[in-house]
């Protein structure tokens, strides 16, 4: 009778290496399976004139939010479309590579401030991604972003990046040298400066508009911003660092109220 606990011991022993043995990775194997999840709700913007050569010209990275018909990105990313040739329109890119398919689509709302844009496309709703609460972010959480990052040379095809909070800052600070103080800064300076996400992972041309997201859930807390903030965090660097940010979610959240 004194042997059963030994046995018992060491069954459960077994079952626990075998358990740990069996589910190697799991972080990795998370990431892999939100980036599955992800990818049908991240477009590229793109624009479109048949009588130009291509017709087809990339411009930036977007996500669905939403009611599904709605397409978040950056401002600047569609801003030299807003006076755009009469034949030239603006639109989505679903799937990826050859297959993808142009959608037409239109500016609902502008938040210059915080540069973002909201569209809204046409045909069958898409899966849209969930945004989180971005006042509960912490320097130090783990996060990833998705989208296409020199489409025009590498092709269509979805790009992620792991990155952590490596700091919320302020959008613009002062300068000591007034030279360096170009109209847009001055403006921003006048204004209650906002939080930003600034991330420990470079994005390239191209990322502007992906969704920063948790890496485990697929919650999104911030969008990447790759031109406009670092025009203000970095004008007095003479080349550009190697440095990302991303635009706290809770300001999508308002633009997200225009949709209708």
């Amino acid at each position: 009778m004194k042997a059963l606990p030994y046995t018992f011991f060491f069954a459960l022993l077994s079952c626990l290496v075998l358990a740990w043995v069996s589910t190697p990775c799991r972080a990795d194997d998370t990431l892999a399976q939100v980036v599955t999840r992800v990818k049908p709700s991240i477009v590229g913007v793109a624009s479109l004139e048949k009588t130009r050569t291509p017709p087809m010209r990339f411009i930036g990275t977007g996500f669905v939010a939403g009611d599904g018909l709605s397409v978040l990105t950056c401002a600047h990313v569609i801003e030299n479309m807003l006076d755009a040739n009469p034949g030239e329109v603006i639109g989505i890119l679903t799937g990826q590579g050859q297959t993808a398919q142009f959608r037409h689509a239109k500016v609902q709302a502008l938040d210059a401030e915080h540069d973002l844009a909201l569209l809204r496309f046409t045909g069958a709703p898409l899966p849209a991604l969930t945004l989180g609460d971005a006042a509960t972010v912490r320097e130090g959480q783990a996060m990833a972003f998705t989208g296409f990052p020199l489409a025009t040379l590498l092709g269509l095809y979805h790009v992620t990046h792991r990155a952590i909070i490596s700091s919320l800052t302020p959008v613009v600070i002062p300068s000591e040298n007034a030279q360096r103080l170009d109209l847009r800064r001055l403006a921003q300076l006048k204004k209650a400066p906002y939080i930003v996400f600034q991330l420990d992972a470079t994005a390239y041309p191209g990322s502007s508009g992906s969704p920063l997201y948790d890496p485990e859930t697929g919650i999104v807390y911030g969008i990447v911003n790759m031109v406009y903030l670092k025009g203000l965090k970095e004008a007095a660097i003479s080349a550009p660092s190697g440095i990302s940010y991303a635009i706290p979610g809770s300001h999508m959240q308002s633009i997200l109220l225009k949709e209708k």
